[in-house]
């Protein structure tokens, strides 16, 4: 699963990374704690606009969705999109076709279960580097308001050693693509049972991973700091990045 990340990336950097300029900036709103369930705006690069780099929201809403009861309900249910049933599940298996993005963040959270407690981990790539999840995305119209809506999901796969050890209750991680990857990924022309390769568990030895401060577990806090991300030991030798 993929619930929380850290999207703390200035303009400059992500328009210099991507080769794209964002349309919105004054919207946008670098963070190191964005949760799914607060449905944020993120930044989205889509297969259709690659030059431009949008906030659409978290939790995909399928534009056959009648009515906004129904939009807001299943977009709680969309946040991750499983790659082994993307092309069986009526919520993805259209836009997994010609709707797909690059989901831009800089880093992601998880738990590790022990016997007592829960501790959370940071994931990230070395020297900081923006990291390219693999997501799908939607358009649905509002038929009341009139409001166009772009959502998008994030795809997970299975775990990687690493993750195993870190996110060992569900054992998933999001897809994370290599630079290399991302035109191939952003490109509607490409058959789906071709672009289906690419949802492959990241390599280990290309992440880092350490644990981190309680913070991101309470509730109440303000939680956009740069503490959030920094390691903090806790007293049960032997976690991973220690």
């Amino acid at each position: 699963m993929c619930f929380t990340v850290n999207v703390n990336i200035v303009k400059d950097e992500m328009e210099k990374r991507f080769n794209a300029s964002l349309n919105d900036p004054d919207s946008y709103r670098p963070s190191y704690y964005y949760h799914a369930f607060e449905l944020p705006r993120m930044p989205v690069i889509s297969s259709h606009e690659p030059e431009l780099i949008q906030l659409f929201h978290w939790g995909l809403i399928p534009s056959w969705t009648q009515t906004y009861d129904k939009a807001d309900k299943i977009r709680y249910q969309t946040f991750n999109a499983r790659a082994e049933t993307i092309t069986q599940k009526p919520s993805f298996s259209k836009p997994v076709k010609t709707q797909r993005c690059l989901v831009v963040a800089g880093g992601f959270y998880e738990w590790q279960h022990t016997k007592n407690k829960k501790i959370p981990f940071y994931i990230f790539l070395p020297d900081k580097r923006i990291i390219s999840f693999a997501g799908i995305y939607d358009t649905w119209l509002n038929r009341v308001t009139g409001e166009l809506i772009n959502s998008f999901s994030i795809i997970t796969t299975r775990a990687n050693p690493m993750l195993e050890h870190i996110h060992n209750s569900k054992k998933r991680m999001p897809v994370i693509l290599n630079e290399d990857q991302e035109e191939m990924w952003l490109n509607p022309d490409i058959p789906v049972n071709e672009i289906l390769k690419l949802l492959q568990p990241f390599p280990e030895k290309l992440m880092a991973a350490h644990s981190i401060s309680p913070l991101i577990s309470k509730k109440g806090v303000d939680k956009n700091l740069p503490e959030l991300i920094q390691p903090y030991r806790y007293d049960k030798p032997g976690l991973f990045g220690e």
